[in-house]
């Protein structure tokens, strides 16, 4: 093997320029399930089964299986709806989790889009989200990940199932094209006034905003690999099935773009920063 060759694109023209139209790309089995995904799946399993252990002795549950790595979690936040709180948490801290987030395919995958030979990764802007059934306290409506992951405009997100996401569990909902028309302008409150923190933001005029776009609700499975641009309109389906969806999010930005100089590759919102002060003209005040 000749070491001093580049490797070959990780995309083809074609996908680039979808990417780039769209605002979106779904990559079906991007990810290796048994060397990348099933560790993520099989220390997840571990984590429910201590928290069942401690909480539940009583329980029983089945041996690791991928297809069913969440046994028993259900159950155990039907019993104390808190416990599913340090999963989330926990998971964050899994190593597997932690390779596939900064391994070098994602990197080139990003500088293959973003043209660029400086990639970042976000400041807490990693993790993998849990979106119970029928809850909606916690489910992320229609937004731009760059409100609340400033570090760059050139910044893009990772997506990626650990369930095979079907209609009913709610599969994200994007607004194809909505990335061309920049910043949308936001209201903290209103109609999210009953969620916390950041999730109380949410567009000023939603449905005058969203309707402008066709929208696209990729299915995909366990490997597979969704894209989207910062500025991409989005949201989380709404999740009617039997089993909680779980997902993995990571988030790559351009250390070289302008704007992401300027602010100083801003953390996360949840992180602390402020982004009302960051973005003023971005919010509309009551």
């Amino acid at each position: 093997m000749d070491h001093g060759q580049a490797a070959a694109p990780l995309l083809s023209a074609e996908q680039v320029e979808a990417f780039r139209r769209d605002g979106f790309l779904l990559l079906p089995g991007f990810y290796d399930l048994a060397r990348e995904i099933a560790p993520i799946q099989r220390a997840l399993h571990s984590i429910i089964g201590l928290l069942i252990e401690r909480h539940r002795p009583q329980a029983r549950r089945a041996p690791f299986d991928p297809a069913r790595f969440d046994d028993g979690y259900a159950e155990l936040i039907a019993h104390d709806r808190r416990l599913g709180g340090l999963v989330y948490d926990a998971a964050k801290l899994i190593p597997a989790f932690i390779r596939l987030l900064s391994c070098n395919r994602n990197e080139r995958l990003f500088r293959e889009l973003r043209s660029t030979d400086l990639a970042g990764i976000g400041a807490a802007s990693f993790g993998i989200r849990i979106d119970n059934p029928h809850e909606e306290q916690f489910r992320s409506h229609w937004h731009q990940e760059y409100l609340f992951q400033p570090q760059s405009l050139d910044g893009i997100v990772f997506w990626s199932p650990l369930v095979d996401v079907e209609p009913e569990m709610g599969p994200v909902q994007i607004c194809v094209g909505s990335h061309h028309d920049g910043l949308s302008r936001y209201r903290r409150g209103d109609r999210y006034a009953g969620k916390t923190g950041a999730y109380q933001i949410g567009l000023a005029d939603e449905e005058g905003t969203v309707t402008r776009y066709p929208r696209a609700a990729p299915l995909s499975h366990p490997g597979d690999l969704l894209l989207m641009d910062f500025l991409t309109l989005h949201q989380s389906g709404h999740n009617v099935a039997q089993r909680s969806r779980w997902s993995m999010q990571l988030r790559y930005f351009n250390f070289r773009e302008r704007h992401g100089i300027d602010l100083g590759w801003p953390a996360s919102v949840t992180a602390g920063t402020d982004i009302e002060a960051l973005f003023p003209e971005s919010f509309v005040r009551a």
